[in-house]
């Protein structure tokens, strides 16, 4: 009886240890699998982009790279964005204010991801000699959707309004795109 004993405790050593290895073979393969769904080193370094805005001028659009697509920077002037500010936006297709769209405190600066929400084009109207469109923002030449200087869709089969990205000031010149601002301090 004793080796009928021993016979079960080695068979069920050779299961453990087999269930072991094969547990080990597979955390073995999972590994790499589960690593490369984690992001690029290319795409991680491209996760924030810092702009100095120190040498743009008020009414001009400079375009920067951020994740691989098109950032239009403009800064605008009071003047426009009084007109901007006094037209009545309740209507429009994708209906968002001014104040909205750019961040408190800043509002000279619009910050839009300058990629046309129809099918991808990238609207004209950051150059000088570039078409703006009707309302002087952005005109995307592929369908005709026609941007305001809000980024807001106001003509062509666009759907929505040119997206806002996340960006941060740290400074009044300069600024992070792909990182959320820091909210105000909560009054105690």
């Amino acid at each position: 009886m004793d080796s009928n004993e021993d016979g079960a405790t080695r068979r069920d050593f050779l299961y453990l240890t087999a269930g072991a290895m094969g547990a080990v073979a597979v955390g073995t393969a999972a590994v790499p699998i589960i690593d490369s769904m984690n992001p690029a080193a290319d795409t991680l370094a491209l996760a924030t982009t810092e702009v100095d805005l120190s040498s743009v001028q008020p009414g001009q659009t400079i375009t920067v790279v951020w994740q691989g697509k098109p950032v239009f920077i403009r800064r605008r002037s009071p003047d426009t964005i009084a007109q901007i500010r006094a037209e009545d936006w309740h209507s429009f297709r994708d209906p968002q204010s001014d104040q909205d769209r750019v961040q408190k405190g800043h509002d000279e600066w619009l910050v839009l991801v300058g990629v046309c929400t129809h099918l991808g084009c990238i609207p004209k109207g950051s150059k000088p000699m570039e078409p703006k469109g009707e309302w002087g923002g952005w005109f995307c030449p592929c369908h005709g959707s026609t941007y305001d200087q809000s980024g807001r869709i106001r003509k062509g089969p666009a759907p929505h309004n040119l997206k806002v990205p996340d960006y941060a000031f740290k400074s009044n010149t300069l600024i992070v795109i792909g990182e959320k601002p820091k909210s105000a301090p909560k009054a105690a």
